[in-house]
């Protein structure tokens, strides 16, 4: 699944998704963002938006609609980081700026996470 970018007011929607285990309501997603002042109306709209592009999902539940992530944060980030690396016209100088950039800890974690490929 592709899904693009986020806007700061539909990343601030999905870090409240991503923080929650089960689906939930506009009225709950509204009230995790009451420091922003943002209306109710407004929280509809972006969730609603995000359905649309895929981000969420969303299931009536009886008068209201609940939403939850399509996808984790994780599978989110990884995906930016492809689209970025597509946009690159040499990905090899790209990837190796990239390992020259982590911490031991996370180049470790990326040699774990490569799967053993054999040679002939």
């Amino acid at each position: 699944m592709v899904m693009g970018r986020l806007g700061e007011l539909e990343r601030a929607v999905m870090e409240t998704l991503w923080s929650r285990d089960e689906p939930v309501t506009v009225r709950a997603v509204h009230e995790q963002l009451a420091d922003r002042g943002l209306a109710y109306t407004t929280v509809m709209t972006v969730l609603s938006r995000l359905a649309d592009k895929g981000f969420v999902q969303r299931e009536r539940n009886g008068r209201a609609w609940q939403y939850a992530a399509s996808a984790g944060r994780e599978q989110y980030v990884a995906e930016l980081m492809m689209d970025a690396l597509g946009q690159t016209g040499d990905r090899g100088a790209a990837l190796a700026s990239f390992a020259n950039a982590v911490s031991p800890e996370e180049a470790e974690l990326l040699r774990k996470a490569l799967p053993r490929r054999r040679r002939p």
